[in-house]
């Protein structure tokens, strides 16, 4: 499994693109989303200093259908509406691809993540296209349980390191001390945890994005290995 951070730029023609770039300050966070056939359903919290003013905007386009204030101060507001044009809603239904909330809009980009196969993030990947979503790649990793990525007995050996100190500063726990719990040669428990934080590490390092030459922005960086 591979999880994902997009920046997906709304195409001109959307009302909430419109919106949010008109009150470049403000923040559209979508609390809930479900698409219907031919609309969608969302749940948003506004912010900003313009919210009266977002509010009746949003009420005049003709993309929105319906618009019910939940909650409104100031400076806040919460909306749940009906709209003809929830791209991100069907390309998340058309790829099989659920998009984890709350998902924030400003300026006319959305900040998404997603989760799933390689070949299900290319098919998100597509549906974004022909929608008319221009989209770039903020980070990608593979998502491993820790079963995955430690044998079972590589697990026992650090879990029983972190509860008897060992990790503690200052240690609580010497390697004679931990071998000593654990029943084991203390060789085996020195290669057992090398092994283990080898792994852990390297694994932390691979999901450092800074690191990497291919984190650029680039175009279709989700089609495959």
């Amino acid at each position: 499994m591979a999880q994902a951070t997009l920046t997906i730029t709304l195409p001109e023609q959307v009302w909430i693109q419109q919106v949010s770039t008109a009150y470049p300050e403000a923040t559209f966070r979508v609390l809930a989303a479900v698409p219907g056939n031919e609309s969608g359903f969302a749940l948003v919290r506004l912010a900003g200093s313009a919210v009266p003013e977002m509010i009746d905007e949003i009420e005049a386009h003709p993309q929105v259908l319906e618009i019910t204030v939940v909650q409104r101060s100031e400076r806040e507001a919460t909306i749940h509406f009906e709209t003809t044009a929830p791209l991100l809603l069907f390309s998340s239904r058309e790829s099989g691809i659920p998009i984890e909330l709350p998902v924030e809009i400003r300026g006319g980009e959305a900040t998404i993540e997603v989760t799933g196969s390689r070949e299900r993030l290319a098919e998100l990947a597509e549906q974004l296209e022909q929608f008319g979503l221009q989209y770039r790649i903020e980070q990608v990793q593979e998502h491993l349980h820790q079963s995955q990525l430690l044998s079972e007995r590589q697990l026992e050996v650090v879990a029983a390191a972190v509860d008897e100190g060992y990790y503690d500063t200052p240690r609580r726990c010497s390697l004679t001390e931990l071998a000593g719990h654990l029943g084991i040669a203390k060789s085996t428990c020195s290669e057992t945890l090398h092994r283990a934080e080898e792994a852990i590490v390297k694994h932390f390092v691979e999901d450092l994005p800074a690191l990497h030459d291919d984190d650029e922005m680039i175009e279709r960086p989700l089609a495959g290995d």
